[in-house]
């Protein structure tokens, strides 16, 4: 995980081992705060980067491994005026900070309204109604110092670390109206036109923004808590002596679990008995039930439908499928992106710049309009409505919706640089086995040259068992039943094939290209081969080396085309997304699929070392590639692509090397990648537009006194609160290439 770190977080030595922490941090208000926050994390020994997002008020510590003590960061925090705990990724804590969270924001509600109400009176006078002065001031000072008290802790908080922030300036802008007023009503206790109301409005209109700010930036983690109350607290596990209901956390893999009509999976795990259907959809995004029999894998936080099924445990805890999910969306949820690094360096000399504007605007109305009075309502106002907020929530916000959106569909997001870099794909690389095929290929047709079927059968299918490709997997199934010599050497010829000693035989299984290389001729049977390749089989060749090469027939296998990915090729081509076919395969072979899919560019018979290569070719030519695979040869070219994207049901390394994942093998869900980047993104724009818009415009407006402070309060509360709600219109996007989840996770 990449960090913004400042400059006193050196980079460490090449090969450093690295540990990281993640923190919850408590008292931020603006793009500022995430400054001071970096700044602190990034000056204690140790650390070499830091990441905080505001708002997940979230930190990402990465540190030399060895060198870092959780206490020195929260210390570091608290001597910075900010409260700090440690994340453990325990999922019942999470729980319960999550609830403490909302009983915060019910009592913070009402606060805000005891503020809102002492607060409207004062708008008397602006009706024609008027108000004593000695009225005024009994209603503006519990206002201005009882619920405007945190907005002098975090203006002291940030005096004392020499920086600015949202606070600093509410604070000063309101105290100067406050104490204005109070000075002219000392002066003539019966005078009316006072400015109490321009102070205790303002912080009144503040707290509702940011009351609404937080029920908002609440509304943008809905996917992650979602994820979050999947897993039961209790699974019923059996024991010699009877069926026991024990906590979720204390099943062991290798545990028997039972599972009634109804309930949710506790556990990843493997039928062994039972059948039923299981609902998945908020773990996969696949909205049908999926039939579940003895054999199949059941996924923790799936929903049992009308059978009793007896499920043996694969994995608990942090390796559970579940888990793995709720990290990688929390994880891309923290991180910061690259473009908000330009964002926080503007924050970081904004709330300078306008104390700079606010104090050069009461000089001007002072010295040169000579009117001193009007001057500090211009000033207050210009403090008052210049707020970084917005900038800071911009990014951030727009980035936790799109990735619980996408995760809804079953598309994990696995960084947030994944997340920017795919909105400007426009060339996707799709590997075929697994990805555009079903990755169950099946036997079709025997070539033979000499001997029997049988027995061409028996010595494949005896060399493909040291073997787990799904080609060797083809030919075991159709050898079922067969007798086969041992196994005696195996060596695996990555993009060839295999070279293996059976029963004492030597023998060369694979492509034209190892046959070649082996000298083995296929003429006997290139003809009948050449035109099953064109149908879009793959033909595998045989060929015994003792005592000289000879090729003694081939075996047709096909791969059948899933049957959304002609679908899903289209709609990438309509999203303007150029598609190109790669594989190991024969060129005819590979023709023939690519020309069933509508895919102009093929790049056949490809070495999984060469993968890469093809990727890099494409970005050296100009294009943003986007690489889609599922195997483990796949893993450099996803590395090397701008955006890997692996389907979820290929292996773990295509997975962890990838930048997205894609929960189900349909590959529409491609499409759907790139079109939640870029609604996130567009989102992302939209968002600094309206943070600057608001500042660019009611500044200047401000300065000229069209702006009294309670309207430029209204619209500094306001432009937070546009921007996180322009992110949460977010949450109405749906994957294409499924229907809508279930109205529980939205």
């Amino acid at each position: 995980m990449t960090g913004a770190a400042s400059p006193a977080a050196a980079d460490p030595p090449a090969g450093t081992a690295i540990e990281r922490r993640e923190l919850r941090v408590g008292g931020m208000s603006c793009a500022a705060c995430v400054q001071r926050v970096e700044r602190a994390l990034a000056s204690v020994p140790g650390v070499v980067s830091a990441d905080v997002n505001l708002a997940t008020e979230r930190a990402v510590v990465a540190a030399r491994d060895g060198e870092l003590r959780t206490a020195d960061l929260i210390e570091a925090l608290r001597c910075a005026g900010y409260d700090a705990e440690v994340i453990t990724g325990d999922l019942t804590r999470d729980r319960q900070i999550d609830e403490a969270a909302a009983r915060r924001l019910r009592a913070e509600g009402i606060r805000v309204a005891a503020a809102v109400a002492l607060s409207a009176p004062l708008l008397a006078p602006m009706l024609g109604i008027p108000l004593p002065g000695v009225a005024q001031l009994a209603l503006a000072t519990p206002v201005q110092f009882l619920f405007g008290a945190r907005f002098y802790a975090g203006a002291w908080k940030a005096l004392r670390a020499r920086v600015g922030n949202m606070d600093l300036l509410v604070a000063l802008g309101t105290s100067t109206a406050y104490c204005y007023s109070l000075a002219l009503w000392i002066e003539a206790p019966r005078r009316t036109d006072l400015y109490f109301d321009s102070a205790a409005v303002v912080i009144a209109l503040v707290s509702v923004g940011k009351w609404l700010e937080a029920r908002a930036k609440r509304s943008t983690t809905a996917q992650l808590r979602a994820l979050m109350s999947l897993r039961p607290e209790r699974a019923r596990v059996e024991r010699p002596g009877g069926e026991v209901e024990v906590p979720a956390g204390d099943v062991a893999v290798g545990d028997v679990v039972v599972i009634r009509p109804g309930e949710r999976v506790p556990v990843d795990g493997r039928v062994i008995a039972g059948a039923s259907e299981v609902d998945e959809s908020l773990v996969t995004g696949e909205s049908l039930p999926v039939a579940k029999s003895p054999g199949d894998a059941v996924t923790g936080g799936a929903i049992n439908g009308g059978g009793l099924l007896r499920v043996e445990t694969t994995a608990v805890g942090e390796r559970s499928t579940l888990a793995r999910i709720i990290a990688l969306v929390d994880r891309a949820q923290a991180k910061k992106a690259p473009v908000q690094r330009l964002v926080d360096r503007v924050a970081a000399v904004f709330v300078p710049a306008v104390l700079g504007v606010a104090a050069l605007t009461f000089l001007a109305w002072w010295l040169l309009a000579g009117n001193p009075a009007t001057g500090v309502i211009a000033a207050v106002s210009v403090l008052v409505i210049a707020c970084p907020c917005a900038l800071g929530l911009a990014t951030p916000t727009a980035l936790m919706v799109g990735t619980g959106a996408a995760a809804r569909a079953g598309i994990l997001i696995r960084d947030v640089e994944a997340l920017e870099r795919a909105h400007g794909l426009d060339t996707v690389v799709l590997d075929k086995t697994g990805t555009v095929t079903t990755g169950r290929p099946a036997v079709t047709e025997i070539l033979t040259v000499a001997g029997t079927e049988r027995d061409l059968l028996a010595l494949a299918a005896a060399a493909q068992t040291g073997s787990e490709h799904p080609i060797a997997r083809a030919v075991l199934a159709r050898a079922a039943g067969i007798e086969w010599p041992p196994l005696e050497e195996f060596h695996s010829r990555p993009g060839l094939g295999l070279l293996a000693q059976v029963g004492g035989r030597r023998l060369a299984i694979g492509n034209r290209r190892l046959m070649a290389e082996c000298g083995a001729s296929v003429a006997a049977n290139d003809a009948r081969a050449a035109a099953l390749e064109t149908r879009g089989a793959t033909v595998v060749w045989v060929a015994t080396l003792d005592p000289a090469p000879v090729c003694i027939g081939a075996i047709a296998i096909a791969d059948p085309i899933k049957p959304t990915a002609a679908a899903a090729v289209r709609r990438l081509h309509a999203i303007g997304v150029e598609t190109v076919l790669l594989t190991g395969d024969h060129e005819r072979t590979a023709a023939a699929v690519a020309a069933t899919l509508g895919i102009r560019q093929v790049f056949a018979g490809v070495l999984p070392a060469e993968k890469a290569e093809h990727v890099r070719r494409l970005q050296a030519e100009g294009h943003r590639v986007g690489m889609v695979g599922d195997g483990v040869n796949d893993a450099p070219a996803l590395a090397a692509a701008d955006v890997g994207i692996a389907i979820g049901t290929g292996t773990d390394v295509a997975m962890q090397t990838a930048g997205v994942t894609l929960m189900r093998g349909d590959p529409v869900l491609i499409a759907d990648a790139i079109d939640v980047s870029r609604a996130t993104y567009r989102k992302i724009v939209q968002g600094l537009f309206w943070a600057f818009f608001y500042n660019v415009i009611g500044m200047p407006a401000a300065a000229l006194g069209w702006l009294n402070p309670m309207v430029a309060g209204a619209a500094m509360a306001l432009s937070s609160v546009t921007v996180v709600s322009n992110a949460l219109g977010l949450r109405r996007w749906r994957a294409a290439a499924s229907i809508a989840a279930p109205a529980r996770l939205r």
